[in-house]
């Protein structure tokens, strides 16, 4: 059918609640803030969380890509994918950005 499967987990969801469903994931979506409005703070504890989901993963050999959503910036983004993320949502940063092009250049450059 082409559809894909992925999971959403808020920021205070361990990602070992996952170790059964990883064979099964297309993506992980790990919410860097806490879900309900844009432009909080990123929480700090998230490249923790892409380091054990990714090795999670690798232990199992499942395939699945991991996104981040919440708080993600130029100063943040490299460090993200250097954990182990495939995908960065950056919401605020680009669309209250002077210029939102040079933004996402900015992010994809990081």
């Amino acid at each position: 059918l082409g559809m894909k499967a992925g999971v959403a987990l808020n920021p205070h969801t361990p990602v070992e609640s996952l170790s059964e469903l990883l064979h099964d994931l297309d993506l992980v979506c790990l919410m860097s803030v806490n879900p309900g409005f844009g432009g909080q703070s990123f929480i700090e504890r998230t490249y923790e969380k892409v380091r054990t989901l990714r090795a999670m993963g690798d232990a199992v050999g499942a395939n699945f890509h991991i996104e981040i959503d919440g708080g993600v910036t130029t100063s943040n983004a490299a460090a993200l994918v250097a954990a182990g993320a495939d995908v960065l949502v950056a919401g605020s940063s680009i669309f209250r950005a002077d210029n939102p092009g040079e933004a996402t250049t900015a992010i994809k450059n990081a």
